[in-house]
């Protein structure tokens, strides 16, 4: 039978999501992610997908991750110990990205927090989506490193993702009565709507373009996926595109870009400890964090530009044009809408500034590239 790529799990024993007949009517091929077994493509192929959500608006299926909300006295503090964000500064409806770090500083996973309304007894809440292939392993830490709090895994609501530059006419079309809302709504923000209608949308996306993540329970999914899917200006998009779309956009993909060794300043993630926290400490790992912050990291994730058109792959080696092996890929694939193939990966720090020249060997091969400023492709989220 055919396997879960990432973990060696038959097909039949993946978990589905509430569209997997949606995504096998439309044509889709299939493979396991991270325990699912999830729409890599669709007939048009990864690359025309790529260009239409850079163009128009795609529809990513992404109801594997997690989600859940933490709640109780003082949980933005809580949860300080174990992120470096500025949870307690965070306005309501608002969400900051962040990772969950261990005590030596490394990332467990990375995650958006957003601060919902109190509860009827005033408790604080805060909204967690993590990543599908951590979500068990965070809610069994957060339960036991914050047992005064109460975590309510949410598993029965799906989550999609609207992405492109059409994606917030095509939302407003498809619910008229928020129209104005989804106009006005700021970049990493959140709204859950009328509470009739459940349906809960962030301004957020992982691929660089402006968009929409919804959050609406299982049983409504597909009505919804339907509904977009109806708007031309919206098409299906797979794995395979979502992952060349963060790759130009310079975003992370935990366990690859991001591990439990890697501190978020080696991550090129600094931006994402806040003033106080660099001032007060006190979160996990924070003595590694904080001396990078202070006197560098031993190497950083660096955004590489291969001549030809030959890309490189997650793992091949970084060289230095002495032949000194300098540092290794981490993410890398060929850039649609540059033409080119693109990296990231970790280099000593010493050869981390752009401009540099180095070498990426490929089947023993040196490939000439250089250093660019990430990301590849200009961010365009709504401002």
């Amino acid at each position: 039978m055919p396997t879960d790529e990432t973990s060696g799990v038959e097909t039949s024993a993946l978990s589905h999501t509430p569209l997997h007949a949606l995504h096998r009517e439309l044509g889709a091929r299939m493979a396991g992610f991270a325990g699912y077994d999830m729409p890599i493509q669709y007939p048009a192929g990864v690359l025309a997908e790529h260009r239409w959500t850079r163009e128009s608006a795609g529809l990513f299926d992404v109801s594997h991750m997690g989600q859940a909300i933490l709640s109780g006295a003082g949980a933005a503090q809580a949860l300080e110990g174990l992120v470096a964000a500025d949870l307690l500064g965070l306005p309501q409806n608002r969400t900051r990205y962040t990772q969950l770090l261990n005590e030596t500083g490394g990332v467990l996973d990375d995650l958006m927090v957003t601060r919902l309304a109190p509860d009827a007894d005033g408790a604080e809440r805060l909204l967690l989506v993590v990543n599908a292939a951590r979500k068990q392993a965070d809610f069994a830490l957060l339960r036991a490193k914050l047992p005064q709090l109460r975590l309510e895994t949410l598993e029965t609501r799906a989550l999609l993702a609207l992405q492109g530059p059409q994606a917030a006419q095509a939302l407003a079309d498809a619910l008229p009565a928020r129209a104005a809302a989804i106009a006005a709504q700021p970049f990493m923000s959140f709204d859950a709507g009328a509470r009739a209608h459940d349906v809960w949308l962030w301004r957020s996306g992982y691929t660089g373009e402006d968009g929409f993540e919804i959050s609406l329970p299982d049983g409504e999914a597909e009505r919804w996926a339907r509904a977009l899917l109806a708007d031309a200006r919206v098409k299906p998009i797979g794995l395979g595109a979502r992952d060349s779309l963060r790759l130009e956009a310079g975003l992370c993909l935990y366990g690859h870009d991001l591990d439990e060794t890697t501190s978020p300043v080696e991550g090129a993630l600094a931006w994402s400890i806040g003033k106080r926290r660099r001032a007060e400490g006190g979160f996990a790992g924070a003595q590694r964090i904080l001396r990078e912050l202070g006197e560098g990291p031993a190497r950083r994730r660096v955004g590489l530009l291969l001549e030809g058109r030959q890309p490189a792959r997650e793992g091949a080696q970084i060289a230095a044009e002495n032949g000194e092996i300098v540092g290794a890929l981490t993410s890398g694939g060929f850039a649609p809408s540059l033409e080119k193939p693109v990296a990231m990966g970790y280099v000593a720090a010493a050869h981390a500034r752009e401009g540099a020249a180095l070498n990426v060997i490929v089947r023993g091969k040196p490939l000439p590239a250089r250093i660019v400023p990430l990301p590849f492709v200009p961010h365009r989220f709504a401002r």
